[in-house]
């Protein structure tokens, strides 16, 4: 019997408006099944919004090898989820808010699909902005010691949102810029560029490709998250995080 890729995406709208705890989807055999499902997903919740950009997701080696592949993950993200530095989240609206610390590009031209890879140096040259941002998840309180890769990508790879800083010409060293988080003003972690598969333009080259492969591509004004270079956070109470990247700027984000 053929996956029912339209009921998996329905099982998830149900499951997010009703707060339900994430689950793996039961037959759900294959990455590319679970790309459908996320298409179906988000063409059923997206509504009269926009897709703005992409988030790219196990970007360590570390995350690879625990979910038993070896390339990042992608998910879509929406234009109304699209915040800027100082914004103030709410605990209660989300399953289980985690915020990831990662580096944003903004592409200048388009990257359209096609057969041969890109390379770094190719992504590069469209990307015509960067900046510090964070990414708002929601793993729905996940059970990692049995975390399914697969269904983590068809509930489009857990992306709440975007906390963007104001974007800033790329520097020529992307990968060895340095990154400190602060909670509360105390230091709380640090990173480099170079957290993301070596550079953030690796992950974004692997986005070119992977949607490339469906017939899709990026387009100019498109914002593409490119991976957590410090550690994951999941905030319990009151919080506020201050995210810095030296040469890049900063970003705020707050909740309760």
């Amino acid at each position: 019997m053929a996956f029912d890729i339209i009921g998996a995406a329905q099982a998830l709208v149900r499951a997010h408006r009703d707060n339900t705890q994430f689950v793996t989807i039961e037959g759900l055999s294959d990455l590319a099944s679970a790309y459908k499902v996320q298409d179906a997903y988000v063409g059923a919740i997206i509504g009269d919004d926009r897709i703005a950009g992409y988030k790219i997701g196990l970007t360590s080696r570390s995350m690879q090898s625990m979910c038993g592949i070896d390339h990042p993950v992608a998910g879509t993200v929406f234009g109304r989820r699209v915040m800027h530095s100082g914004a103030k989240l709410s605990l209660t609206g989300y399953g289980h808010l985690g915020v990831e610390f990662e580096i944003c590009a903004r592409l200048g031209r388009d990257l359209a699909p096609r057969a041969a890879p890109y390379t770094r140096s190719e992504v590069a040259a469209a990307v015509d902005g960067v900046c510090a941002a964070v990414e708002v998840v929601d793993d729905r309180h996940a059970d990692y010691s049995v975390l399914d890769v697969r269904s983590l990508v068809a509930d489009n790879s857990w992306n709440a949102g975007v906390v963007l800083g104001d974007f800033v010409a790329p520097p020529e060293a992307l990968e060895k810029v340095e990154a400190v988080v602060y909670q509360d003003g105390v230091e709380i972690g640090r990173g480099v560029g170079a957290d993301a598969l070596g550079h953030p333009y690796e992950p974004l080259a692997w986005l070119a490709d992977h949607l490339g492969a469906s017939g899709r591509g990026m387009k100019a004004g498109d914002i593409v998250m490119t991976g957590s270079i410090v550690r994951t956070r999941f905030p319990d109470k009151a919080f506020s995080y201050r995210f810095d990247i030296a040469g890049l700027g900063s970003v705020e984000v707050s909740g309760a």
